[in-house]
């Protein structure tokens, strides 16, 4: 994109303001923003949010790496590890997540007590996505540009999925982020 698409404007503040925001809102026992390239200019945006920022030092090692710094944060914490049921995983790229669509993953899981429950769009299945603690020690395994996707697709008998339609938007380049902008517009 040629600049951090975290700082990139959106709904009068940033994409990942945004996300934070809707993370906040929901009933979230904790949230984690995990940075990595960029983290000096990035975490200053955000540091009035009430949240835990952590660094990954090893972010160009690809998304593997963030998920893991994320979960192993969780895991040495010392709160009451018993009381967490799981973890949440988000992008700032894509711009239609909401409350709802966290809260639907939350609820989901407190009814049907799946292990995994991720959203489904564009024939896929993917991020946001929820996660037993069943499956920290699979997810810090995780290398490279394997994001959680893998294990959704390992697990698939323990996944249920709810629907997000818009989670096919996802804002990859500047040019997608520029569309998507003007479409917002004129909605």
């Amino acid at each position: 994109m040629g600049q951090p698409k975290q700082l990139l404007p959106y709904r009068g503040q940033t994409l990942l303001s945004y996300v934070i925001q809707c993370s906040l809102t929901a009933s979230c026992s904790a949230v984690i923003v995990v940075l990595g390239a960029n983290a000096d200019e990035i975490e200053p945006s955000i540091e009035r949010f009430p949240v835990k920022i952590i660094r990954n030092s090893d972010w160009s090692q690809g998304i593997g790496s963030s998920i893991r710094y994320g979960v192993e944060y969780t895991r040495e914490q010392s709160f009451d590890f018993s009381n967490i049921n799981g973890m949440i995983f988000l992008v700032c790229d894509q711009p239609l997540i909401s409350t709802r669509v966290i809260e639907q993953l939350i609820g989901c899981y407190d009814k049907q007590n799946q292990s995994i429950i991720a959203c489904c769009y564009n024939q896929t299945i993917g991020t946001p996505a929820f996660f037993d603690r069943s499956f920290y020690s699979e997810l810090v395994k995780l290398k490279g540009d394997q994001g959680a996707k893998k294990i959704i697709q390992k697990y698939r008998d323990q996944v249920t999925t709810i629907r997000f339609p818009d989670g096919e938007i996802d804002l990859d380049t500047f040019a997608e982020y520029q569309q998507f902008v003007s479409e917002s517009l004129h909605l």
